[in-house]
């Protein structure tokens, strides 16, 4: 095999309470990553905000991937997830990479098995491995991380609506804000939300998920990061949502709802970041199968 080229989608991670645990694999926006056999390990950047993303090696998170791997590839990013956004775009080509390397090379590894590898390219974003984005980029569908360990499970037919603000917040400034220790109180009320939030896509319940994204550590820690977070909020869940949550680190914020009020809810949220004076765009999706060669 010459050359392997994927589609690694965007992620929205944390969920409201499953901070560092739950991820939920998006159908758009995309990168497309391609790898092919080198003399040495290089990155080859294109597409959107190239000129922010790092082609060393070392500090690209495809590139630690590759370096993790012990393989001399060329990877090339097409970039369609905008660089910190709160969609896994430091995410995204490090899962495409782990996945494209595999299977490049024959390994044999298993998806599940390419998480943690993955999820060490994120040292190069946030300054620390984690899984919560790469998890499901790679696996699909709503994954839940503990440790080693890497769980997907399927959720119910549930229409998303990912809004991105113009402006941008970086993963390493985002966890600053965060507290080192929380309440007894606080740390239970969230565990059980993060619960709830699970078994409603075990029960394929939408309503459930929505009510149990609300949370009381990002979104209490992060949204005054978001300017007009309150108002964008209220107005996706006055038409119809189910429940909206910062994504990632932010400043995106997506919100679950039933697909036929999707188009009515992004415009709702364009509209009411536009009154804060906010330029932003919206993405219409769904969840996302994971990353595949295309």
């Amino acid at each position: 095999m010459k050359r392997v080229r994927v589609k690694a989608s965007a992620t929205s991670a944390n969920l409201g309470a499953g901070f560092d645990v739950l991820g939920l694999a998006l159908d758009e926006p995309y990168d497309i990553v391609e790898v092919e056999p080198a003399d040495r390990l290089s990155i080859r950047i294109m597409g959107r905000g190239w000129k922010s993303i790092p082609v060393e090696p070392e500090k690209n998170t495809a590139g630690l991937v590759a370096k993790a791997m012990g393989k001399d590839v060329l990877i090339t990013i097409h970039s369609y997830i905008r660089p910190a956004s709160g969609l896994g775009s430091s995410a995204a080509p490090a899962a495409g990479a782990a996945f494209a390397i595999n299977e490049l090379f024959s390994l044999g590894l298993s998806r599940e098995e390419l998480v943690p590898i993955a999820a060490k390219g994120e040292v190069a974003a946030a300054g620390m491995a984690h899984a919560d984005n790469v998890g499901p980029c790679l696996m699909g569908g709503l994954t839940i991380v503990c440790g080693d360990r890497v769980v997907s499970l399927d959720m119910p037919d549930i229409g998303i609506v990912a809004v991105l603000p113009s402006f941008e917040v970086s993963t390493k400034a985002a966890r600053e804000l965060l507290p080192d220790c929380i309440p007894v109180k606080e740390m239970a009320l969230n565990v059980g939300k993060a619960c709830m939030l699970v078994a409603g896509a075990s029960r394929k319940d939408p309503r459930m998920i929505g009510r149990s994204l609300a949370d009381s550590f990002n979104e209490k820690y992060r949204s005054p990061l978001i300017k007009g977070y309150e108002g964008v909020k209220a107005a996706a869940l006055g038409r119809g949502a189910y429940g909206v949550a910062i994504s990632g680190s932010g400043p995106a914020m997506i919100a679950l709802c039933p697909d036929e009020c999707s188009k009515e809810i992004a415009r709702g949220m364009r509209e009411e970041f536009a009154a804060y004076g906010v330029p932003c765009e919206s993405y219409v999706t769904r969840v996302g199968g994971g990353v595949e060669i295309i």
